[in-house]
């Protein structure tokens, strides 16, 4: 798998994605298309359609009166809308009944637009018509340097998929965050986890998704450690400002969250992540209970970019939120994102 799946997934229902309509769901529905576990299947499971599958299908397409075979599409609104970097299309289980052949479209749609206002928006072509195989992933990479809202999955002519994967950089619009306290550590501000010491169980990103975290797979946890030292990530904040309230949430994580926990920040248009010295303690050394929403009020008297979070001596996270100020840089380099990218 390409590097670009390192990155969120935009469209996953997780992060507050949706399948808003399809050509055609005769067999499976097209909400499973961004479903957040791994395709599942159990053989011999027959329904009043035929075997069940774990995603999207649509019936056999014959040719209409015109001679013309046609195909089926879907379309997903992007629960993080931004730049994507690459798409994964997963035929994981569709063996004989997988399209031969498959291509993505991308708009970008201010609002809330309906299907009918969607159909009639400029799309992009972002993955080419592309051919498939059966019960495997395949990844293709997006050189498109846009910021977009929706994406159409269109699939030649008709079958099964299982996932659609799409991974890009979260672009926040502007209006929805300059002049108000926000989360700047949210993934759907923009927010992304830059470097960490361990993602044995799952990835720090997940800490930063929206939502509460309804298992322990939902957060960030690490191994157990055995040597000397702990744990700890580096969260680029959505942009530059003043963070205010930390909340540390370890729901779920009753028998492997830390014992404590403390942060720091640092402003890297000044300073290098790698300089110890010019990191700024935001909050100490600070003891955690399993299973519990921590939260602390701070002094808010550092404007930075960054901040580490060091948990002790391992273990895991549901979720960080960082409430704060964006600062004057903070709103223009938001705003500069977003014209440049629009």
């Amino acid at each position: 798998m390409t590097d670009f799946t390192s990155l969120p997934d935009l469209a996953v229902r997780s992060f507050g994605g949706s399948v808003l309509a399809a050509s055609d769901e005769s067999f499976e529905e097209k909400e499973n298309l961004i479903n957040p576990w791994k395709p599942e299947f159990k053989p011999e499971t027959f329904g009043a359609k035929g075997q069940e599958y774990d995603g999207w299908e649509t019936a056999r397409r014959r040719p209409g009166d015109n001679g013309e075979l046609g195909h089926d599409w879907a379309i997903v609104r992007l629960g993080l809308p931004g730049v994507i970097r690459g798409v994964v299309i997963d035929t994981a289980w569709f063996k004989g009944n997988f399209p031969p052949y498959a291509s993505v479209e991308a708009c970008s749609v201010p609002g809330y637009p309906s299907v009918a206002e969607l159909a009639a928006a400029d799309w992009t072509e972002i993955v080419p018509q592309s051919p498939l195989k059966g019960d495997a992933e395949h990844p293709f990479e997006v050189t498109v340097a846009r910021r977009f809202t929706h994406i159409r999955l269109n699939m030649f002519p008709d079958g099964g998929i299982a996932r659609l994967r799409v991974h890009g950089e979260v672009v926040a619009d502007p209006a929805l965050l300059t002049g108000l306290t926000v989360d700047l550590a949210a993934l759907e501000n923009g927010a992304r986890v830059t470097g960490c010491s361990n993602m044995f169980y799952s990835r720090p990103d997940n800490m930063l998704a929206p939502g509460l975290a309804r298992n322990q797979a939902e957060g960030w946890e690490t191994a157990r450690r055995r040597e000397p030292g702990n744990e700890w990530a580096i969260i680029k904040l959505a942009a530059p400002g003043v963070v205010k309230l930390a909340e540390i949430d370890t729901t779920n994580l009753k028998f492997n969250a830390p014992a404590a926990a403390s942060l720091s920040g640092i402003d890297a248009r000044s300073a290098s992540l790698d300089d110890e010295a010019a990191w700024s303690v935001l909050l100490e050394r600070t003891r955690l209970q399993p299973d519990c929403r921590h939260r602390f009020r701070l002094d808010g008297s550092h404007e930075v970019t960054h901040v580490r979070v060091d948990i002790y001596p391992c273990g895991g996270i549901a979720r960080l939120r960082l409430l704060g100020d964006l600062t004057t840089a903070g709103e223009q380099a938001l705003i500069t994102r977003w014209q440049g990218l629009a």
